[in-house]
């Protein structure tokens, strides 16, 4: 679909309103272009609130902030869950983990299975050239890699984490070399790892500057280890520990994706070029992070955890001539709609199998459309949640899904709030509404059995 196209999908969704009227008379005058470029940061262990934009006072974040000027920022956009591989299958498959075959971490031999079909696959079927330079965390075995899941060239870790120096997942012993170029181990002793992921990504824009491209950043910045460049450790040098560590992190990839923007301006491609950001989850607060550092500001819980600081992420849109600029969108939405918004900005099919996330683009062009997700769910661990409309149910750690008189006697591990009058999930209405509850209990019960793979 050309742009001129696009914009008059979007001015026949959007009616014989001002918003219609100004849609068609963008379309008229739209140039006809090739499909526009994709590119998406993905972040990592970034908390709820830990932009300039969203709030922050004590973090440099101009590059991100940038970002939300040019485009949509997003202030209630989730994630398919509060932790790295069933946060990343949902935003590449566009389903929820379940659904996806990867609802936890992925190891040695689990990882996102080979039949699902990913961004990567549906933008390189439409003749993108795609590729992955960061951290996969989707699974290690060939069958697993990046190459296997549509992506021409990959360059980064398999595994959670490394040293950014060593390149040495540590996370759990024995520890491992973990740098790969494709499916081939490579060595770069000393090279800082976000600048090589800045590198890779530079001279794969110059080689495809005359192609539609999809290239995806899941910079493994600001997760642990906190190794904040020189100029960001002095920056942050008076704020208390752990937040300063953190925050040097989170500014060094603030001004990676800089680097890379600059790059995309250099080589003329910024009008053509939709950029997405996001998080994968919230902060951590896991003892390799020193206990903490990131902040969900209002909002309870953090990484791991289905509260709002686990899967409320910061998220900006990006793309001129189609999202509008400086402007933010309150509705509820997820990171498993961006591949089938991709597919629409792209002009590209989708997957013809089941998708949970929903075209977000009547969002993007107006803050009055509706959210697309009557219900949403997630589910990490002994922990699950449910959200409709403005009622959320959150199912703590040892509250069981079935076997429940929630009607009668709520239990006390299940929280639930009014989302419109406590976004920070400070008061349980549980007791006050038993037949919320038991609705959402039950809605819950039946997706469980629908999501399985």
């Amino acid at each position: 679909m050309t742009r001129r196209g696009f914009l008059r999908s979007l001015a026949a969704t959007a009616g014989g309103g001002v918003l219609g009227t100004m849609l068609a008379a963008r379309a008229a005058a739209a140039p006809k272009k090739r499909p526009p470029n994709v590119v998406i940061f993905f972040t990592d262990d970034q908390g709820t609130v830990d932009v300039n934009c969203y709030g922050s006072k004590d973090l440099h974040t101009p590059h991100m902030d940038d970002l939300a000027r040019r485009g949509v920022r997003f202030s209630q956009f989730y994630v398919g869950a509060p932790v790295c591989s069933p946060s990343r299958a949902a935003l590449l498959t566009g389903r929820y983990p379940q659904r996806a075959g990867l609802a936890t971490n992925a190891g040695a031999d689990r990882g996102l299975p080979n039949e699902q079909v990913t961004l990567a696959e549906m933008l390189k079927k439409a003749g993108y050239r795609t590729a992955i330079f960061g951290k996969w965390h989707l699974g290690h075995a060939r069958q697993m890699s990046p190459l296997a899941q549509g992506f021409d060239e990959f360059f980064g870790h398999k595994n959670g984490c490394i040293d950014n120096y060593s390149h040495f997942f540590y996370w759990s012993g024995p520890n491992v070399h973990d740098l790969w170029r494709g499916d081939k181990e490579v060595h770069e002793d000393g090279r800082f790892f976000p600048d090589l992921i800045v590198r890779e990504a530079r001279r794969f824009l110059k080689a495809n500057r005359d192609r539609p491209l999809l290239l995806y950043l899941p910079f493994n910045v600001p997760h642990y280890p906190l190794q904040g460049t020189e100029k960001f450790r002095k920056m942050y040098a008076k704020l208390p520990s752990p937040r300063k560590h953190y925050a040097a992190f989170l500014s060094t990839v603030d001004e990676k994706i800089g680097e890379v923007m600059a790059t995309i301006d250099e080589l003329g491609l910024r009008e053509n070029t939709l950029v997405v950001f996001l998080s994968d989850h919230g902060h951590s607060v896991e003892i390799r992070t020193m206990g903490g550092g990131g902040s969900a500001g209002p909002y309870r819980g953090h990484k791991f955890e289905l509260w709002e600081g686990g899967i409320r992420v910061p998220c900006m849109a990006v793309l001129p001539g189609v999202i509008p600029a400086g402007q933010v969108r309150g509705q509820m939405a997820c990171s498993v709609d961006w591949l089938p918004t991709i597919a629409r900005l792209c002009g590209v099919k989708p997957p013809s199998r089941k998708l949970d996330g929903k075209d977000i683009t009547p969002i993007l062009a107006s803050p009055d459309a509706p959210t697309p997700h009557k219900v949403f769910h997630w589910q990490s661990g002994r922990m699950w949640a449910v959200r409709e409309g403005k009622w959320k149910l959150v199912a703590v750690a040892g509250a069981r899904v079935r076997g429940r008189p929630a009607s009668k006697k709520p239990n006390a591990q299940l929280f639930l709030s009014d989302m419109e009058a406590d976004a920070t999930e400070q008061h349980n209405l549980a007791a006050r509404h038993p037949e919320v509850v038991e609705r959402l209990v039950k809605l819950h019960e039946a997706w469980v059995k629908e999501a399985r793979p």
